[in-house]
């Protein structure tokens, strides 16, 4: 491998998926703590308008979603969410070592980015975790909380509805920090910027 091979990790697909979900999670994120404060907004928007933005946003990420679980069906993108059993635990506690105290000290990473290779085992479990179980939770009850209808009644003691959205508020919240972490680590490279520009143009370059 040279010095600066580049390989093209991002087709126009993703490239247009990952634009639409950043415009969605970011409104989502925004005009959900606008309700969950309780503060009314009326110089900026109403809280009618807010929730308004809201719905506009989960549907956006819900095509967008669609487009990026499909892409990764039929693409070979997908293999790179493919969890192996062998070094379940050691892998991403040898990249959490890595994050931690080892890029500070000048190691090497303990797994570069390579054409088989496009994730680390922290990112692949943390994009698995989000894109497989998080947004599909996050989408499911915030189209019941839509269609309230739906929800069932009582769950054990509680409202079905209470229930519902603060799962849904649950894991908006875990969303938000997974977003927090994953600006941070985008930034790790050659230059702060490096990386955020490879969603730009599709080409990871690997030193």
């Amino acid at each position: 491998m040279t010095a600066n091979q580049k390989i093209y990790f991002y087709p126009v697909w993703l490239r247009i998926w990952h634009g639409l979900n950043a415009i969605g999670i970011l409104t989502l994120i925004f005009s959900g703590i606008s309700m969950q404060s309780s503060i009314e907004s009326a110089n900026l928007l109403s809280f009618k308008s807010v929730i308004n933005l809201h719905n506009i946003a989960g549907i956006l990420v819900t095509l967008s979603y669609f487009l990026y679980f499909t892409g990764n069906l039929v693409t070979p993108n997908g293999k790179f969410y493919i969890i192996k059993p062998k070094g379940f635990l050691k892998r991403p506690i040898q990249q959490a070592i890595y994050y931690a105290w080892g890029m500070f000290h000048g190691m090497k990473a303990p797994y570069p980015i390579s054409e088989k290779r496009k994730f680390n085992p922290l990112q692949k479990y943390a994009y698995v975790l989000v894109m497989y179980m998080a947004v599909p939770v996050v989408i499911i009850t915030g189209f019941a909380l839509l269609f309230p209808e739906i929800i069932i009644d009582q769950v054990y003691a509680f409202s079905g509805v209470f229930v519902t959205a603060v799962f849904h508020s649950t894991m908006g919240f875990f969303i938000s920090i997974f977003l927090m972490v994953h600006l941070y680590i985008a930034s790790i490279g050659k230059s702060p910027l490096e990386n955020f520009k490879s969603i730009f143009n599709g080409w990871h370059e690997v030193h």
